[in-house]
Order: C-alpha cells, then sequence, then structure tokens
C-alpha cells in the first residue's frame, strides 16, 4: 500500500508538472522575446561558422573547432552582462588607464552531458573558472525532467555571477530545473546567465517568464522542440 501510495503521488506531481509547463506554453505562445533574451548580432563571421556547423557534411575535427570557436563568442558576449567594478592601472609607458575588473567571482554550471560542450570555450575566457554539473534528463514516461546528479561549488551563493551552460533549449524544461536548483542554493536569478547555442521561443520565453531577472544568451532562435543533436556532433556518438 505505502508503494501504490508514492506511485500515485508521483503519479499527480508529473501531471501538475505537465500541466503547469502547458500552461505556460499557451501563456507565452505569442509573447515577443524579452529583452532579457540576448542574441549575437549576425556578423558575416558569425553566419560563417554557422553554415560550417549546421552542415552535414561538415567533418568531425572541422565541426568541434568551430563549436568551440562559437561557444567561445557565446561565453564572451555572456560576460559583457556581468558585474565589472572601475579601476585604475598603471600602462607601462607610465600613462593611466580607467578601465574595469570583475566584481567578483564567476562560476559556471553544465547541464550534463551536452553542455560539456562549453567547457573549452568557457576555459578559454575564464581559465581559472570554477565548475559545476547537474545531470537532468527527461523521464520519457512522463516527459518530466528529473534531476539526477548535481555537483555545485560549495560556496557558489557568494560568486558574483553564474554562468549556466546547455547547447540546446527547447520546450525550457531542464534549464527552468537548472535554475531553480541554483536559486534554491541562493543564488539570486540576476546572477544567473543561461549560455546556449540554439533555443527554441516558447522555451526562452517560459524560462524568462518564470525567471524574470535571469538573462539568455544564444546565438540562434529556432523551432521549438528540436530535436537534441548538438552533443551526438560534437562527442561523435
Amino acid at each position: 500500500m505505502v508503494v501504490k501510495h508514492i506511485q500515485r503521488v508521483l503519479a499527480e506531481k508529473s501531471k501538475k508538472h505537465q500541466e503547469e509547463l502547458q500552461r505556460l506554453g499557451k501563456q507565452v505562445m505569442d509573447e515577443p522575446l524579452s529583452p532579457n533574451a540576448l542574441l549575437l548580432k549576425e556578423t558575416p563571421q558569425i553566419v560563417g561558422m554557422n553554415t560550417i556547423i549546421l552542415s552535414p557534411k561538415t567533418n568531425e575535427v572541422d565541426f568541434i573547432f568551430y563549436f568551440d570557436r562559437m561557444a567561445t563568442v557565446l561565453v564572451e558576449k555572456a560576460m559583457d552582462n556581468l558585474h565589472f567594478k572601475a579601476a585604475k592601472v598603471q600602462t607601462p609607458q607610465g600613462s593611466f588607464y580607467e578601465g574595469l575588473r570583475m566584481a567578483g567571482e564567476v562560476s559556471a554550471v553544465v547541464i550534463l552531458r551536452a553542455g560539456s560542450c562549453f567547457e573549452t570555450g568557457l576555459k578559454r575566457v575564464i581559465p581559472d573558472c570554477q565548475t559545476g554539473r547537474l545531470l537532468i534528463q527527461t523521464n520519457y514516461r512522463t516527459g518530466e525532467p528529473e534531476l539526477h546528479y548535481q555537483k555545485l561549488p560549495s560556496n557558489i551563493s557568494s560568486h558574483d555571477s553564474v554562468l549556466l551552460l546547455d547547447p540546446q533549449m527547447s520546450s525550457g524544461g531542464a534549464a527552468l530545473m537548472a535554475v531553480k536548483v541554483l536559486v534554491d542554493y541562493g543564488v539570486p536569478e540576476d546572477k544567473i546567465v543561461f549560455v546556449t547555442y540554439v533555443a527554441g521561443k516558447l522555451g526562452i520565453n517560459r524560462l524568462l517568464n518564470v525567471f524574470p531577472d535571469l538573462k539568455v544568451v544564444a546565438c540562434r532562435v529556432v523551432e521549438d522542440f528540436e530535436e537534441r543533436w548538438i552533443e551526438k556532433r560534437y562527442f561523435g556518438c
């Protein structure tokens, strides 16, 4: 009887979760993208890299090289939206430069396994970045995201900014859970930047509807519920 009770409770929670996602979907379907959804400008360089990344004829070595370049650009774009403080330095020529320094420590959390595709680009921008991990997988019976593993920096709540990395976001279910985990660990939502390569409009709007102070950095907005493919190309399996 205890087992049946637990199964019934889980089923009810799953049903409520799906109803809430559907409600959010209907609510944000026709909304324009939030100002906190920040897309890369389609410069010739970005369009050229996208052409290589998206072509099925691109070999594995070239795909990894150009995706790492794209990941670097996306992390740099995310860095433009972090917190800085004024700093003055003296140049080798003896003059002074009025510059900026990071206001505090920046860490990153990778949503496994696809988020690992961002780690080379991350290390190019922030070589000493503390990195945590979350494993969130969809239960194909219920369609509900489930947290299977988490390992976060012990002092993450004191960090000035946290980058959340996942190269694809469709419905936004896994992203919502990942942000909720960080918020539960004491990270204010306005200090979280979700970084992705492609995202569905529905997923972006769902995420920013629930966490309006969050920022989302993406390269492209694609059809909702696009099948995940980047990690397969990047890791070759």
